[in-house]
């Protein structure tokens, strides 16, 4: 633990504990395998989503269309005997009823669903927090990098510097052969 706080020295003491709080939070995330925690769905949440589901599908659609356009022919067109005549106020009275009934189903579906999306949402933020702080911790490792290559460059060039100044003063003044003119 004194490793790690020795690489937050240079983070405040509040963006180390978020850091530190948003690894533990993704590591149970790991290990439970989730990432947003779902727990099992009650049979009321399976309804809802079922029924959500097959009414937000075309199928249903179709289905329904060429069940209302059965019921209309049969009934524009039925001499004998007509269950539902022209304002089909019976067949006015079932999609009323489907209605009522598929609305609650329905928003009960999406409101968890919206849940979720939240849930989502608030894990992103904190992943996007995480990424700035690990970011920020790289940038510094590199300037800290940079600093110490610097450094070595700086004492590498007053070691020759020197090993030149002696180097100057070694060697004899003159004392080579003389220029011929």
């Amino acid at each position: 633990m004194a490793n790690a706080d020795k690489r937050h020295d240079h983070l405040n003491e509040d963006e180390a504990e978020l850091l530190r709080q948003l690894r533990e939070v993704r590591r149970e995330q790991r290990l439970r395998g989730s990432p947003d925690g779902a727990s099992k769905l009650s049979s009321g949440q399976r309804v809802a989503d079922l029924v959500a589901a097959t009414m937000g599908s075309w199928r249903f659609i179709i289905i329904q269309t060429t069940i209302l356009v059965f019921w209309v022919a049969l009934n524009v067109t039925a001499y004998v005997q007509r269950w539902d005549p022209y304002p089909f106020i019976l067949l006015n009275l079932a999609l009323s009823f489907q209605a009522a009934y598929a609305a609650p189903f329905i928003m009960m579906s999406q409101n968890r669903q919206q849940d979720i999306d939240r849930a989502d949402a608030a894990a992103d933020y904190q992943i996007n927090i995480k990424a700035e702080l690990e970011i920020e911790l790289l940038h510094e490792k590199l300037d800290a990098l940079r600093e110490k290559e610097v450094l070595a460059l700086t004492e590498a060039v007053r070691f020759l510097s020197s090993q030149l100044a002696k180097s100057d003063d070694a060697a004899p003044m003159g004392g080579g052969p003389a220029p011929e003119h």
